[in-house]
């Protein structure tokens, strides 16, 4: 027989959620946490983006002189993932470790983040971005400009369409990885198998670098994008950047909607509520 306790804590709920971040909340930028937070997302993002363009420029340059030689697509793989790994370790507690707009816009539709947090966490991460490449070609500018910048195109036999597709299923996979690595219910339910957020979220960047590198050299981060093509500078760079924005939002879009909406119930709590509210 069960006691009353018991059974009252055996039902009730072992976890918290977070409330929902205010749309616009003026009084972040009165707090020094704010700017903290945001000069770690450039950092971050800086960082980033000269360990894995300088993989990609050095991988080019060694496998033009011998084409057995060179970390190939999987240490790329692994330097896009490997670095995600380290910098969300380094940077959760302060920023939340974003390091990419598709993140930061699918946690803002999800209400994780502010608008006014969501704009300066992007601004940061797009200027960090530039900053990083900038660092790669100011060191190995000859074979910077020689191998392509480490800039994102659609390849040669792929369509814009196929191409858009592979950005938006790819950060799909990572966002919905963020989504479920970070999520309260999850962390209280499996609280006693420790899982460290930053290494599935690594892991889904490994992934989908080795699925789709040889599609579109593997965006699913405005940023990474951006900053290699505002380096790089030249014109086929800018032909169908857009698809590395578009790409990536929608699939942060999807993400959010499919874990908020579908898995943690979100549409049949707001069916439930509507229906209380309309027997009152």
């Amino acid at each position: 027989m069960t006691k009353e306790g018991e059974h009252s804590s055996f039902h009730g709920k072992d976890y918290v959620d977070p409330p929902p971040a205010p749309l616009m909340d003026p009084a972040e930028l009165q707090k020094w946490s704010f700017y903290r937070a945001v000069i770690a997302e450039f950092i971050a993002t800086l960082l980033f983006l000269y360990i894995t363009v300088l993989t990609v420029i050095g991988y080019k340059s060694q496998s033009a002189a011998d084409a057995c030689s060179g970390v190939g697509i999987l240490g790329i793989a692994w330097a896009f993932g490997g670095m995600i790994f380290v910098l969300v370790y380094c940077t959760a507690g302060i920023s939340g470790g974003h390091i990419n707009p598709a993140v930061t816009f699918g946690l803002l539709l999800a209400r994780k983040v502010s608008l006014v947090r969501a704009i300066a966490y992007i601004v940061a991460q797009s200027l960090g971005a530039i900053c990083g490449v900038g660092i790669v070609k100011a060191l190995q500018e000859t074979n910077y400009m020689m191998y392509g910048g480490g800039a994102n195109s659609v390849a040669e036999g792929f369509s814009v369409g196929t191409g858009l597709g592979a950005e938006i299923i790819g950060t799909f996979v990572l966002v919905y990885t963020v989504f479920s690595a970070t999520d309260p219910k999850r962390n209280a339910r499996d609280s006693h198998v420790p899982v460290l957020a930053p290494l599935p979220i690594g892991f889904a960047v490994f992934m989908v670098h080795l699925a789709t590198i040889p599609v579109t050299g593997t965006g699913i981060n405005p940023a990474r994008s951006i900053g290699a093509a505002v380096i790089y500078g030249k014109h086929e760079t800018w032909e169908n950047h857009w698809i590395f924005w578009v790409g990536p939002f929608v699939g942060a879009a999807i993400a959010a909607f499919y874990h908020q909406w579908i898995l943690r119930a979100g549409a049949a709590k707001a069916l439930g509520s509507f229906r209380s509210q309309s027997h009152v």
